[in-house]
């Protein structure tokens, strides 16, 4: 039987293929939990126009990312904190920490788990913290933590 997969199924394939499977495995499996539709020219034409409007949406959020990135490049995030002896910080910088300081000053909502910071920021100085936009695009923000003058 002829199907067109509406989402991915492992060992079969991708979302929008065209797929040949046993009948039974079509009927018993596949089309009762809305994976797969019989594959109709109409089914096809429509899964075709998901596809290019799928890409076009993906190329777009690719360019804001690339553009975003720029952006982000050019910035400096300035933390001026508490800090004791050997200029270790009394608490730490995190990633909500950064995301909200973009937001706040630049006026760019990032979601925290975008900024992949290893660990807590716990000493003072300059360091660049990357930030994954998409999946091909990362980009650098500098950030730099300086002592609180008491």
């Amino acid at each position: 039987m002829e199907i067109l997969l509406l989402k991915d199924v492992a060992g079969i394939g991708k979302a929008g293929q065209t797929k040949n499977v046993a009948d039974g495995y079509a009927r018993n499996y596949l089309l009762p939990r809305h994976l797969a539709v019989i594959a109709s020219p109409g089914a096809v034409k429509q899964a075709e126009a998901l596809k290019l409007a799928s890409a076009k949406r993906e190329a777009e959020t690719l360019q804001e990312a690339q553009l975003l990135a720029n952006a982000l490049q050019a910035l400096n995030l300035k933390f001026t904190v508490k800090a004791g002896v050997n200029d270790r910080l009394f608490g730490a910088i995190t990633a909500t920490d950064i995301a909200a300081r973009l937001a706040k000053e630049h006026q760019i909502q990032l979601d925290k788990r975008k900024i992949e910071l290893e660990h807590p920021i716990k000493d003072l100085g300059e360091r660049t913290v990357p930030i994954k936009l998409h999946p091909e695009v990362s980009a650098g923000v500098r950030v730099t933590v300086e002592r609180e003058n008491d």
